[in-house]
C-alpha cells in the first residue's frame, strides 16, 4: 500500500507541479503477431531496438486490441471506446469510403491539445477521408499529418507484392483504384508513394517535429501507426535483404530501425527521461500469407478471429527513471491508453462513456490492473449476436467461434471454420492454456460459478452498449478517392504527381 501511495504521489507531482509535462510517443504496428518479436520468443527476428525497450521497460503478456482488423482497432485506441460505440464497423474503410471516425468522438490528440501539447501523426490513418477531407487527422486534433490515409495495399494492385525492393506484380492489377497517396496535412505530396524512401521520410519528419517541440519547450504527442508489417511488405536500402526471415523480416527490421531513430532523437534532444514511449499492434498476424504474414507464437489463429491470436498483442512501455524494467501479467487494452495519458498529463477525460481504465499503477508501480474483463467483438459485430467472447480474470468464454479467410492457411481447422454457437459457452483457463486447446468441463461446480459470473458481466456490459451508426454502411463514392490532380482524365490512372 505504501509503494502505491508513493507512486500516486510521484505521478501527481509530475502532472501538476512540473514545468515540463510528460511527452508521449505512441507506436502502433500493423498486423504484427504476438510471436514476431525477439523479446516475445521469435528465434530469428532482428528487432534489437524493441528488444532493448522491452528489457529496459515493461513488457506486457496479456495486452489486447479491441478488434482483429485495423480500422476499428485504431478507432478504439484513439478514443478509449469500443468501435461499436463510434460506428467503426463492420470491416474497414476504403479509399472512396463516405464515412469516417465521427467528429464528435474525442481522440487522444484532442484530449491533450487544451494543455498546450503539439500533436502529430506519421503513418497509417485508416479512419476515413470523406468529403473535402473531413475525417483526416487534422480535423481530429492533430496539428500535423504525414502519411497514407488508409491501408497501403489499397492501390491499383490487389493483395499483391508490387512494392520495392521486389518490383514484380503477381496477379490482377489495374483494378480501378487510385495509386496510393502520401499526404502532408490535407495535401497530397506524392502519388504513388515511393515506398523505398518512405521510412526515411517519416523519420525525418518525426525528428523535426520532436526537435521543434523541444526548442519551443512545448510538450508533444507523436502517434506513429506504422504500415509495417502489413502485407505486402516493403523495405528500403538499409533493411532489404538484411534479415533471416525474408521480406517479412526485412519489413520488421526497417520498422525496428524507425523506432530506434525515434529513441535516439529523444535522447539527443534531452527529453528521453520525460517521455513515455508505448508500443503495441492493431491486431494479430495475417496467417493466410504464410511466411509473409507473421506468427502468433503459441496463440490460436490470427487476424480477423476472436481467438487469442487475433487480438492479444505484444506491448511495451518504456520511460527511463519512471518505469522499472520488468514483465507484467496484468490485463490491459488499447482502450486504456487514452485515460492513462490523460492522467499522466493532467488532462480532463471526454464527457462520454469510456471503456478504458487508467493503467498508471501498472506502469509506474507494476501494480494491479483496474481491468477485470476484455470483450471480444468480431469484424462484423451486430446487436443480434453481441459479444463473441469475454475474458474475466484468467477465464475466457466463447459464445461464438468463427474462423476467417485471413487465418485460413493453418492446420487448425478452427481458424477457417464457419460460425458456431456455444451454449453453454466454451471456457478456457488462459493462464494454463493460452493456446485455447482444452475447454474446461462445464459440469464442474467451480466452472459453473465462473459461467454465472460471465453471464452477469456480459448482461451488464451489453445493456450499456449503444451501437453507433455504422460508418462503413454509408458506402463508397469513387469521387472521394484521393487524387492529386482532381480535374484530370481518365481517372483513376491519371492521379499521378
Amino acid at each position: 500500500m505504501g509503494s502505491s501511495r508513493f507512486a500516486f504521489f510521484s505521478i501527481f507531482l509530475l502532472c501538476t507541479c512540473s514545468a515540463s509535462p510528460p511527452n508521449f510517443v505512441l507506436i502502433f504496428a500493423d498486423d504484427l503477431g504476438y510471436g514476431d518479436l525477439g523479446c516475445y520468443g521469435h528465434p530469428s527476428s532482428l528487432t534489437p531496438t524493441l528488444d532493448r525497450l522491452a528489457a529496459e521497460g515493461l513488457r506486457f503478456t496479456d495486452f489486447y486490441s479491441t478488434c482483429p482488423v485495423c480500422a476499428p482497432s485504431r478507432a478504439s485506441l484513439l478514443t478509449g471506446r469500443y468501435q461499436t460505440r463510434s460506428g467503426i464497423y463492420p470491416g474497414v474503410f476504403y479509399p472512396g469510403s463516405i464515412g469516417g471516425l465521427p467528429l464528435n468522438e474525442t481522440t487522444i490528440a484532442e484530449v491533450l491539445k487544451p494543455l498546450g501539447y503539439a500533436t502529430a501523426i506519421i503513418g497509417k490513418w485508416h479512419l476515413g477521408v470523406g468529403h473535402n477531407g473531413m475525417f483526416l487527422p487534422t480535423k481530429q486534433g492533430f496539428d500535423h499529418f504525414l502519411g497514407i490515409p488508409y491501408s497501403h495495399d489499397m492501390g491499383p494492385c490487389k493483395n499483391l507484392t508490387c512494392f520495392p525492393p521486389d518490383i514484380k506484380c503477381y496477379g490482377l492489377c489495374d483494378i480501378g483504384s487510385v495509386a496510393v497517396p502520401l499526404m502532408e496535412s490535407e495535401i497530397i505530396k506524392q502519388q504513388p508513394v515511393n515506398f523505398l524512401d518512405l521510412e526515411r521520410t517519416y523519420s525525418d519528419f518525426a525528428t523535426n517535429f520532436i526537435t521543434t517541440s523541444v526548442e519551443k519547450k512545448q510538450p508533444f504527442f507523436l502517434y506513429y501507426p506504422s504500415h509495417h508489417t502489413h502485407y505486402p511488405q516493403y523495405a528500403g536500402i538499409g533493411a532489404a535483404g538484411q534479415s533471416l526471415r525474408g521480406p517479412y523480416g526485412d519489413s520488421l527490421l526497417e520498422f525496428d530501425n524507425s523506432v530506434g531513430h525515434l529513441v535516439e532523437t529523444l535522447k539527443r534532444t534531452g527529453v528521453i527521461n520525460n517521455t513515455l514511449v508505448f508500443f503495441t499492434s492493431d491486431n494479430g498476424p495475417e496467417l493466410m500469407r504464410r511466411s509473409r504474414g507473421g506468427i502468433a507464437g503459441p496463440l490460436k489463429c490470427g487476424k480477423s478471429t476472436t481467438y487469442e491470436g487475433g487480438m492479444r498483442e505484444p506491448a511495451i512501455a518504456y520511460w527511463p527513471g519512471t518505469i522499472k524494467p520488468g514483465v507484467t501479467h496484468e490485463m490491459a487494452s488499447t482502450l486504456d491508453i487514452l485515460p492513462t495519458l490523460a492522467r499522466l498529463a493532467g488532462a480532463e477525460l471526454p464527457p462520454v462513456m469510456l471503456d478504458g481504465v487508467d493503467m498508471t499503477d501498472i506502469l509506474v508501480n507494476q501494480g494491479k490492473s483496474k481491468r477485470e474483463t476484455v470483450m471480444f467483438y468480431p469484424v462484423n459485430p451486430s446487436e443480434d449476436y453481441g459479444l463473441f467472447a469475454l475474458r474475466l480474470g484468467k477465464y475466457k468464454a466463447h459464445f461464438y467461434t468463427q474462423g476467417a479467410f485471413h487465418s485460413s492457411t493453418t492446420p487448425d481447422k478452427d481458424c477457417s471454420a464457419l460460425r458456431e454457437t456455444h451454449d453453454p459457452p466454451l471456457i478456457f483457463d488462459l493462464e494454463a492454456d493460452p493456446c485455447e486447446l482444452y475447454p474446461l468441463p462445464v459440469d464442474e461446480s467451480d466452472i459453473q460459478s465462473v459461467l454465472q459470473q460471465v453471464k452477469t458481466v456480459k448482461e451488464q456490459f451489453e445493456s450499456s452498449m449503444v451501437f453507433g451508426e455504422s460508418q462503413m454502411a454509408k458506402g463508397k463514392d469513387p469521387n472521394l478517392e484521393p487524387c492529386c490532380n482532381p480535374e484530370c482524365s481518365p481517372k483513376p490512372s491519371c492521379c499521378h504527381c
